[in-house]
This record gives C-alpha cells, structure tokens and sequence, in this order.
C-alpha cells in the first residue's frame, strides 16, 4: 500500500504551532495511517506458512532453514549479485562471520545479507528467507558427508566422493601428481587394499589411508575424502564407465568411446576371430553396415559385433571386455539405422529459444535468442539477442532488439495465422513483442494483463493466443489465464481460467509449480492441458474462461520439463521429465493420451520406457509421425552438465517402442531447444546461461556448460540400406498457399511419383522444453489424378488445423520425405 499523495503533503511540511490550525486533524490522521501501514507491511511471522525445509550450503559447512515468500525486513549489510540459487546465497552467508540470516531475490539472482538485530519476518511473494541451523568449524567431526557423496568407479570398484572432508589418521602412502578426486579414486580403486583415501587439491597428492577404524571423519575444506563402497563383480550392471572412457579414432573418420572392463551383453551380429586391439575392432565396426556398438574381448582376440542398438540394461562390467561406442559416424558409414549428426555450428549467442521464420514457398532461417547478454541473463533489461542462421547457405548473423523494450528471457511463444511470431512475457514480464517474417522487423504489442515468465502459450482454434501460469517472473501464484485477439491487440482476462488444478508439487514452492504447462488448442477455442502436472485439465476461453477436469495422466510423480508433442489427431506422447523443477530424479516414463471432445476426460496409456530418463530433454514429431527425444540429464539440475544423454532415441507409434540413434556432439540440458526444419532434419542447440546483471563480472561463470553451437541431425529415413542419400519426392506444384480447414488442394510431384503419402507439421517454436506450436496432421483424405498429381482433403476442424504456418510434406512410399512447402491456415 502507498499513501496519498495529500497525505504525503500534509506529513512533510512544517506545522504550524497550534493542531486547531488548518491540515492539523489531516496530518495527525495521516500520520496514524501511515504509523499503521508501517506495523501491517512489518507483521512478525512466528513461524513459516508453507513450512521450511533445510538446505546445505555449497561447501558443505552450514545448515540453513529456507521458508519461500518471506521476507527478513531491516538492514542489509551487504549485498551480493549473480547469485545463481538458493544454495550460493546460503554459501555466501556462511562465508561471512558476521551473517546468519539472509534473504534471496530469485528475480533478479541477488542475496541481501541481513544484520543479526533488528529484522521483521514477513510475508512477501518476491524473497525467501535463510536462516543458520548450524555450522561445522574445521576439524569437526563428521557421521555423514554435509554435501552428498559422489560415486565413482574405478576397475571395478565404486568409490564415494565427499568434498571438503578429510580422514584424519595414519596415511599408507601417498601419490603426486594427482589432479583430481576422480583420479584419487581411481589410485584407490586399482589398490585392492585401499578403503579410504584423501584428495589434497593445493598438493595434488592423493593420501592412501590406513584402515577405517584408525581414521576419523572429519569437516574440513581443501581435503576431499573417498571411501569405497563395493567392489563390482562381472556381470554387475553398470550405468558409468568404470574409470572413464578413452576416445580413438579410425582410418576413415569415425570416432569411438571405449571402456575398459566393460561388456554389451546383447547378442553379437558378428563375431570376428584373431581381431589383435580394440582399434582393429572399431575399423571393423566401421565397415558393418549395422554396427555402432561393438565389443572387444581382450584374452581371446575377439571383435563382437553388437549392431545399431545396446539396451542400457545389457551394459555389465567384465574385466574381460572393452565396450566401444560409435560417437561420430565415417562419412562411409551406413546411417540408415541411426542417423546421421552434422558438424557442430557455431552460434554468437546461446540458443535459448527458437523459431523457423514462415516463408514461401519453403523456409531458410531459423530466428534464435537469449537474453540481454549473449550468454548472460538477469532481471528486466529490455534488450534480447538474437542470431539469424539460414541453414541453406549455413550463414550466422547476430542482432541486438532493443526498441520493443523487452527481454525476451523464458517467454511464451506462439505463431498467428498470418505467420507472425507473439513472444510473451519473460524478464519483461508484462511485455509482448510481434515478430513480422515480412518485414523481419519486431513491434511492441499491447501488455498482458498478467505478468508471466516461465509461462506456456498455445494458439486457438479461432486464432487467439492463450496463455496461464508463469511464477517466474512478476507476482507469484494466481496466473490466471488469459487471452490475445490480434485484431484487436488486447489480451482478456479469464477469471474462469483457474491454474490452480494444472499445479506441480515442488520443493521450491509455488513459483515452480505453475511453469511450463503443456498447452494444446482444440476444438471450439478449448485448450487441453496434458501436464506436467499428474493432472490434465480442459480449459475453456469462452465466456470468461473456465476448467474441467481432464484426467490424470499417472498417479505416480509429476514430470516437470518432461517432453510432450501431439503426433497425430488428438494423440499426445509424453516422456520424461522430474517431480521437482531442479536437483531431481528424471524418469523413463512415457505415456499415450487421446483426446476426443472438449470436457471429455483423457484417455491415458502407459508406454514403454525411453531407454534413458531424461529431464530437459526436447521431443520433435518428425514427418512420418514418428517422434524423436533429444538430450536431456538423468538427473535434472540447472546451469549443468551432469548425468547429460549424449543418445537421442526415436518413438514409432506403430511398434510402440523406442530406439538409440547416433549420439550427439554435445550435451543439451537446460536452456537447449530442438526444432524441426523444412528439410525434415531436426535442428539441436544451446544450454547453459549464466544468471549475471549487465555491466556485472563474468569470469565466474562456468563457460564448460554454456553452448554457444547448434548441430543438426538426420534422421534414418534420409539414407538406403547401403548409407547412401535416398532420393526425396519434390513438390513442383501446389494449387493453393493459404488453406481453410475441409478445403481440397492438388500437390503435384516431379517424375511422376506414385504411392506419395502426405502430412501437415505445424511450424514450431522452442524453448525450456516446450514447443506448443508443433503438431503433426497426417492427411488421409487423398485421391490420385494422374502420374504425380494429388488432390488432398484437409480435415475440416480448426482445433485440429490450428490457424498459422504449416510444413506441407510429401513422402516416397519408402518414408523419404521431401522439403516441405509452407501453407498458412487462416483463422
């Protein structure tokens, strides 16, 4: 609440002497009111109302209380910027004697270290609270590792790291030159003797301890302990390669990982006797038209064959074997199986979010963005990056888009009819730019009623844009949702629109819960919300707006940044994700939903499992229906590297099951994005961001996560049997470039083709995992007129042809696609 401005007035100037003077009884019931508003904004909280939950501190030392939308009201005593999360406030607290409690602003990434006296605990939606629970002074004795441990196995052992502790104790002996705790833990892995062992980083000794019993546990930073947990035995599973992968290359190009004391268990397509090194056998694999896996048995000299595809559940330690993995394909190589990956393409920005640019008769640009900083972001700055990539000449160019005001950071996007782009919300979280393919120039739309970041948008069946959620940025919770008419440029509030019933249940609280919503306009204006949620909502925009209950997908675990694509009509294939946004489980999980009519309850059917759990991954339909899932972390944990699926796998509708392909160059977590491309390649790129103020210091960013590249990949049905290029139909004629839904088009092809089928992709638009935008609608409805000339029937239903840009694909019977004509569907 703010005061008058009269009140303002009456409480500033100087007083006459007397209270019976004019303004007198004003000022002393301003100056009450304002006293009151004072103790109301100050209320002290007694307690937390979500309850807390304890966190640790990065290093390990401290224990800290969180309650999320509260404040600690008072002195700041020092403020510390680009604080990426919750735990590097906590770190930043706890290396500062004087602190105890702390605010973080997750907004805008700061940390307000507060003073010890003199604070008011309050309610506010924007800050969460830290406060000190307990801390370990060096030395102190430990009964478990403050951080976590980290496995790592070593020739046959699994070792568990924990940072900055030490077993204090008798040493056996120790080893120079040792630059890493996973090296340590190597020295102590190949020691059948050895149980425990310290890593000194500043010495870069590993220190080979005497027997538990002897040592004591301790806290203490610059010493990182390991101990070993078990010993593998052959035939055990293994998810990691023991003692890390060695990378060789062959005559023809091809690379491959190899890992000692490992084994595909899987049978054998060939078996090649008197093969003399693990090189013969990657030169082998290269010349088998179905090998991308291989085993080599080092006491018999033997190269087994494994073929395209290795069941993550076959890989086994053995000391034995050496597994080989192909990670980069000859240019000789057969990849009608697998695929094929281009070289990595280097961008001057990290690729956040992205677009194809509608354009006829086909495109050739894909429009990519960040934020305020090539590879920075933080608060509202009102200036985004973009780079310009047209993937027929393979030219780059960067522009900075300033006049729109608006930091583009985390949007919502979606396409209208006429094939202009609406970029909504983000760190300008009221703001809306236009994006114009026309003129490539972008204008500033009315704002939206809510501020959103984080927030799902989908387009209409009538043409409108719908939007709900997003606690990212502006207020948290309560984003109802709301709609744009571009011919009136106004966004409508839909108080019907209730997002509570779409919440996820988060450790962070609720500004998590209510992101990235997986969004899809269906008939008569409705939107169906398939997740991430466990539960799925029909949500009307009609009429001020209302939801239904649409099903539960699974009872098991919400899957926030899992995957989710519409493959066909009204058939929707989920995968993937985690039940908190960060620092949590992926899972393999897929499931089938239908949709039928509006308000009708889903129906849901469990999938086969992906092959690995993935959470921000990127799922794309590909022409042919089939969908493939990109990228991804085992575990999810933002601005990181870790546990990365290199392996993209595909999804047959037909079969039902899914299958590895080639794997990529370069991991994609958080902040990648996947796009289909008018050629029927699939565009990967991005990851990374560093949460940093303009005009801030960057050194510390970990520049190892941030990807400022892109790679495109080929999928199987571009190649013949023998690896060579399949030859694509070509559309030489369409009747019509503007579509109405139930309407009939003539597509012509070169040569005459014969046994051509035909689908609609809607052109997408990417980022956090969420592509709203794309949808694939075979078209069924087909008659042959003569050598290489169809007349095909769109279905007749806006909610199923959603007004915008689409991809026309034609198909040889063989599945090859051709570069797809672009069609625009009016409203």
């Amino acid at each position: 609440m703010r005061l008058s401005p009269l009140c303002l007035t009456s409480l500033f100037r100087k007083q006459p002497a007397s209270w019976a003077e004019p303004h007198s009884f004003l000022s002393f019931f301003c100056l009450f009111l304002s006293f009151s508003l004072i103790q109301t904004s100050r209320a002290q909280l007694s307690s937390c109302p979500p309850a807390e939950e304890n966190i640790t501190a990065a290093d390990g030392s401290s224990t800290w209380a969180v309650c999320h939308q509260t404040d600690y009201q008072g002195t700041t005593t020092k403020f510390v910027d680009t604080v990426a999360t919750l735990f590097d406030c906590a770190q930043a607290c706890s290396q500062n004697p004087q602190c105890d409690k702390a605010v973080y602003d997750k907004t805008n990434f700061g940390c307000h270290l507060k003073a010890k006296d003199g604070l008011t605990w309050a309610t506010d939606a924007r800050f969460t609270t830290i406060r000190l629970v307990s801390k370990l002074s060096n030395g102190a004795p430990i009964q478990s590792c403050p951080t976590g441990t980290t496995n790592v196995t070593s020739a046959g052992a699994i070792l568990a790291a924990c940072p900055n502790t030490d077993y204090q104790g008798t040493t056996v002996r120790d080893v120079d030159g040792v630059t890493s705790i996973e090296a340590c833990a190597v020295e102590c892995g190949n020691d059948s003797s050895c149980s425990r062992a310290v890593f000194q980083k500043s010495s870069s000794k590993c220190y080979i301890k005497a027997e538990p019993k002897e040592l004591q546990w301790a806290y203490q930073p610059g010493f990182d302990s390991i101990s070993k947990v078990s010993v593998l035995e052959d035939g055990d599973g293994i998810t990691s390669c023991s003692g890390g992968y060695s990378n060789i290359t062959t005559q023809n190009g091809a690379s491959f990982a190899t890992c000692k004391n490992a084994d595909f268990t899987g049978p054998s397509v060939n078996i090649i006797d008197g093969c003399a090194s693990v090189q013969a056998c990657a030169e082998s694999c290269t010349t088998n038209q179905d090998c991308v896996y291989a085993v080599y048995d080092t006491q018999n000299s033997v190269c087994h064959i494994k073929g395209t595809v290795a069941a993550a559940s076959d890989w086994k330690f053995n000391r034995q074997f050496t597994s080989l993995q192909m990670i980069k394909a000859s240019t000789s190589k057969a990849t009608s199986k697998v695929g094929r990956w281009s070289d990595v393409i280097q961008f001057p920005i990290i690729p956040v979010a992205a677009y194809v640019v509608p354009a006829q008769p086909s495109s050739s640009r894909l429009l990519v963005f960040s934020s305020w900083g090539d590879r920075a972001f933080s608060g509202p700055t009102g200036i985004t990056q973009f780079a310009d990539y047209n993937f027929l000449t393979g030219a780059v160019s960067q522009r900075t888009i300033t006049n729109t005001k608006h930091d583009m950071f985390c949007p919502g996007i979606s396409s209208l009819a006429s094939g202009k782009i609406v970029i909504s919300g983000g760190e300008n979280a009221e703001a809306v730019s236009v994006y114009d393919p026309a003129t490539n120039q972008f204008t500033r739309a009315a704002d939206m009623v809510i501020a959103r970041g984080y927030q799902t948008s989908a387009t209409l069946s009538d043409g409108r844009i719908f939007t709900i959620g997003g606690s990212f940025t502006g207020p948290i919770g309560g984003k109802t949702g709301e709609a744009y008419d571009p011919v009136q440029n106004k966004w409508t509030l839909l108080q019907g629109t209730d997002p509570t019933p779409l919440l996820t249940t988060d450790r962070e609280g609720p500004w998590r819960e209510d992101n990235h919503a997986w969004l899809y306009g269906w008939r008569n204006g409705s939107v169906f919300q398939a997740g991430p949620s466990k539960a799925m909502n029909w949500y009307s925009t009609n009429n001020g707006g209302s939801v239904s209950p649409g099903g539960v997908r699974t009872n098991v675990m919400d899957q926030m940044c899992g995957v989710n694509v519409m493959f066909d009509v009204g058939k929707i294939l989920t995968a993937g994700g985690s039940q908190d946004y960060t620092d949590s489980d992926g899972t393999k999980a897929a499931h089938l939903i239908t949709i039928t009519e509006p308000g009708v309850p889903a129906t849901v059917e469990t999938l086969p499992d992906m092959n690995f759990p993935r959470g921000f991954a990127n799922a794309i339909v590909l022409p042919d229906g089939k969908v493939i899932v990109t990228g991804g972390q085992r575990r999810s944990l933002v601005f990181t590297d870790t546990d990365s699926v290199l392996i993209p796998e595909i999804w047959d509708p037909k079969t039902r099951g899914w299958t590895q392909m080639a794997p990529a160059t370069v991991p994609r977590n958080y902040h990648a994005v996947g796009i289909l491309l008018p050629d029927a390649t699939v565009f990967v790129g991005g990851g990374g961001m560093c949460p940093a103020a303009q005009g801030s210091d960057l050194s510390w960013c970990d520049r190892a996560k941030d990807h400022f590249d892109g790679e495109i990949f080929s999928p199987p049905y571009f190649f013949t049997t023998a690896g060579e290029l399949a030859k694509r139909p070509v559309i030489s004629s369409i009747s019509a470039t503007s579509v109405k839904v139930g309407s009939s088009i003539t597509i012509t092809l070169e040569g005459g083709l014969d046994g051509a089928s035909f689908a609609m992709v809607r052109m997408g638009s990417a980022t956090h995992s969420i592509n709203s935008d794309q949808r694939r609608v075979p078209l069924t409805d087909v008659k042959k007129n003569g050598a290489g000339k169809y007349t095909v029937r769109l279905p007749n239903d806006s909610g199923v042809l959603i007004p915008g840009p689409w991809y026309l694909f034609a198909m040889s019977k063989e599945g090859v696609p051709c570069v797809a004509r672009t069609v625009f569907v009016p409203a």
